[in-house]
């Protein structure tokens, strides 16, 4: 019995680690958090536990390319999954094309239910390219819809004061930001390049 439960605990874990889609395994063991600002009275504890899943917050990573942000993002989710949480990893660029392909095969509202049953939703590289119109609203509806229901982390290297040129509509980034701030928080990446200072390591 005990081998039995074992293998359905495992079988669903590779099955949850499969549907996050994660673009490499990252875990957070060795991570560098000395360059990572927290906010006024969020403690690295609350962050680790995982304590935002549950309440549906959500969190921006903000800071420049290579600062680690997507490999925490990823080690965050890798510590969701072993708890047994539903994770989405997407690249946001990536996402809004393939919502895009979605709404013209007319596959939209399965990709949208695969999506909504995520308990975490990572957006990474949130803002470094640009959408049209029709794909800031399909994009709109998956940040809309998680409101008080599931958590996104962006990484992201753009301001909130940005974000109406990344959606091209300052109403709807508006509406967005109102919506991640009243429920979340933003983490600030400082420091060298997370990336080149463990190639120099090397």
């Amino acid at each position: 019995l005990d081998t039995e439960l074992a293998n359905r605990e495992r079988a669903k874990h590779d099955r949850l680690l499969r549907r996050a889609r994660f673009p490499v395994v990252k875990g957070l063991d060795g991570y560098d958090f000395t360059n990572v600002r927290l906010p006024d009275g969020y403690m690295l504890d609350e962050l680790l536990g995982l304590g935002f899943i549950p309440r549906a917050q959500d969190l921006v990573f903000y800071g420049k390319t290579g600062r680690g942000k997507t490999h925490l993002a990823i080690g965050l989710g890798m510590k969701a999954i072993d708890m047994g949480l539903g994770v989405r990893f997407h690249q946001t660029a990536e996402l809004v094309l393939q919502l895009g392909k979605a709404k013209r095969d007319g596959t939209l509202e399965t990709m949208l239910r695969d999506i909504g049953r995520a308990d975490l939703i990572i957006l990474d590289e949130f803002g470094y390219v640009p959408f049209d119109i029709d794909g800031a609203r399909l994009l709109y509806q998956i940040i809309a819809g998680s409101y008080e229901r599931r958590s996104i982390i962006f990484t992201t290297n753009i301001e909130f004061s940005g974000w109406g040129r990344v959606f091209g509509d300052p109403n709807m980034a508006a509406a967005i930001i109102d919506r991640t701030v009243h429920h979340g928080r933003m983490l600030r990446f400082e420091g060298e390049s997370y990336r080149r200072t463990h190639a120099l390591m090397q």
